[in-house]
């Protein structure tokens, strides 16, 4: 049985729920609090010394980093493919989902924020209109990507989500989180109403794995 370990508003262990219940593989969760620090302790850095979540325990070995387990999820459990074969399709797929993992996720993330605070004195205002800046970047791009790709949809990747609808998802849900507007990304948001009814994707959602819910 895998173990994921992640914490319920986490965007990075939001994708990685997504992907397993995409392939229907049976996990159980383990709850990190990310805001008591949980993730600086010894038993979690000795899971992943970066003190981040994800982590995939997997027959007594760990995986980390959202992208790196998802690929293994794809090589894993080969259907439904998440990364296409195709090789241009392949390395389509992977700028999309990169355009959120590597560019806006990372710097918008908690320990960015703490630290824009904590370390810079950043106001809430400073701090949000950091996020609202790198997050319209990132999403302005995206939507670029996927007008000129011009997939009939209604995913990013097709008729079905792959890896990119998994990034992209969970960070509309911080954006929304932060109120950062959205109308300006109608193709975002077509593939976010078709990920809303998907089952794989509403059992991911932060509000059906909360520790309260």
């Amino acid at each position: 049985m895998l173990v994921l370990h992640d914490y319920f508003r986490s965007s990075a262990g939001y994708r990685v729920r997504i992907a397993l219940n995409l392939k229907g593989v049976d996990y159980v969760r383990r709850e990190v609090p990310l805001l008591e620090n949980a993730q600086r302790s010894p038993e979690h850095l000795a899971r992943n010394p970066q003190g981040l979540v994800p982590a995939l325990e997997v027959e007594g070995r760990v995986l980390t980093q959202s992208l790196a387990i998802v690929d293994w999820l794809d090589a894993r459990y080969p259907e439904p493919r998440l990364i296409p074969a195709d090789s241009q399709a392949r390395a389509a797929a992977l700028a999309r989902a990169m355009v959120v993992g590597m560019d806006v996720h990372p710097i918008n993330n908690l320990r960015v924020m703490r630290y824009l605070e904590q370390e810079l004195g950043a106001s809430v205002e400073a701090r949000s209109a950091w996020t609202a800046h790198w997050m319209a970047e990132g999403f302005s791009a995206l939507e670029t990507m996927a007008r000129t790709a011009d997939a009939e949809g209604p995913f990013l990747g097709g008729a079905a989500p792959d890896i990119s609808d998994c990034f992209l998802i969970p960070q509309l849900f911080n954006a929304r989180r932060f109120a950062v507007p959205l109308d300006a990304y109608p193709l975002l948001l077509r593939a976010e109403a078709a990920a809303v009814a998907h089952p794989a994707f509403a059992a991911a959602h932060p509000d059906r794995v909360a520790p309260n819910a």
